[in-house]
């Protein structure tokens, strides 16, 4: 069933739904036996998420978990059945997804952009159907900043989610008159765990003062790394290895183990969040999450010298970090190597440059030390 097609019917019913992206459809495989097959699996909906090794992972959540998260989403965002969505993001993310729940639950309406990211259609549709509410991920904000677009007078928030949304462009798009109001969530939990307060609208955009919804319970240990426990909790992860599927299920009453750092503040009865970091390997680019250690591989791969390159992230305005390819290596074998590395990875993992070093920073292990490889090539030093 398709959600589109009667969204009222969708959420009323018990069949599982993968929700794929027409772009990686054999990642998707035999997942839909493997979980009707199993009465734990059977009604799950299931979004791609990131995985090791490259193998395929896929979150499971309950049409439970999701309305439990659309409930509180719109409580969080004041939503009535006047409201009225315009889904931006892709139905296979969660981000765009979890719309169609909380217009179920709300009995807020919703219009679709069909066509390829465009800021400036995106804003005529927004005036022309009277939209009101809308999620985006940081990237196309930065579009719509870039092109001095000014929002429509019948939008009252937007929820910027996928990443964080630096603080020069989340107020250039509110002098714009764009309400943004940064997110933190993930997959795993249906979207939000912690949005700004419409009460923020009247300020500075502050990305790193959220409040958590008040269905989850958050904790964190002694290097600040999140564990997280609530209604809107996925229940586990199907993932295929050796061309097999197997269930690993996530443990409800104790919770995600998430790999995230964050930090948590009472403020008088309301809990707030500030994200802090995501485990060193992964990076986000649009919004997308991108496995660096894999990467490293396939580009070790492809050369006969694997111990003199590397490929770092950098930050980036608009896609939050950039790929970069950095060697000990002539100009003309970086750039062959970025063009053979780019014929066949998706788009988010393509290397952008490619920068000679001579010597890459390596630990005491022989590791790569990403971290200082970033600074030197931002600060324009050598090793």
């Amino acid at each position: 069933m398709n959600p589109l097609d009667d969204n009222n019917a969708f959420w009323r019913s018990s069949d599982g739904y993968v929700a794929l992206n027409p772009h990686r459809k054999e990642e998707a495989h035999g997942l839909a036996e493997f979980a009707n097959a199993s009465d734990t699996t059977r009604s799950l909906i299931f979004f791609q998420t990131s995985g090791s090794e490259g193998a395929p992972k896929w979150c499971g959540l309950s049409r439970e978990a999701m309305l439990a998260s659309a409930r509180a989403v719109n409580a969080h965002l004041e939503v009535t059945p006047h409201d009225r969505w315009l889904i931006a993001l892709p139905l296979h993310h969660v981000g765009g997804f979890s719309i169609l729940a909380r217009c179920f639950a709300s009995g807020a309406s919703f219009v679709q952009m069909k066509e390829k990211w465009d800021a400036v259609k995106f804003a005529e549709l927004c005036d022309e159907k009277k939209i009101t509410l809308a999620s985006l991920v940081p990237t196309q904000v930065f579009d719509l900043v870039q092109a001095r677009i000014h929002a429509p007078s019948s939008l009252r928030a937007f929820v910027v989610g996928g990443s964080g949304l630096n603080h020069e462009i989340g107020n250039e798009a509110r002098e714009l008159g764009w309400p943004v109001l940064q997110s933190y969530g993930m997959t795993e939990t249906a979207s939000q765990v912690a949005t700004s307060s419409l009460a923020s609208l009247r300020g500075k955009f502050d990305p790193d003062n959220l409040e958590v919804m008040p269905i989850w319970e958050l904790k964190t240990d002694a290097d600040q790394r999140l564990t997280v426990r609530g209604s809107a909790l996925a229940s586990g992860y199907a993932i295929k290895k050796s061309d097999a599927w197997r269930w690993i299920e996530i443990d409800s009453s104790t919770g995600l183990r998430t790999r995230d750092r964050v930090e948590i503040r009472n403020h008088g009865m309301q809990r707030r969040l500030s994200f802090l970091a995501r485990e060193s390997s992964l990076v986000k680019v649009m919004g997308e999450l991108v496995n660096m250690e894999e990467l490293q591989s396939r580009l070790e791969s492809l050369t006969d010298a694997p111990h003199r390159v590397a490929i770092c992230a950098l930050p980036d305005a608009r896609k939050g970090s950039k790929l970069v390819l950095v060697g000990e290596l002539s100009a003309p074998e970086l750039e062959e190597l970025q063009v053979r590395f780019n014929h066949n990875v998706l788009g988010i993992e393509k290397i952008e440059e490619s920068v000679g070093l001579p010597k890459i920073p390596r630990s005491a292990l022989g590791k790569l030390d990403r971290a200082r490889i970033s600074s030197l090539l931002s600060s324009g030093e050598s090793p």
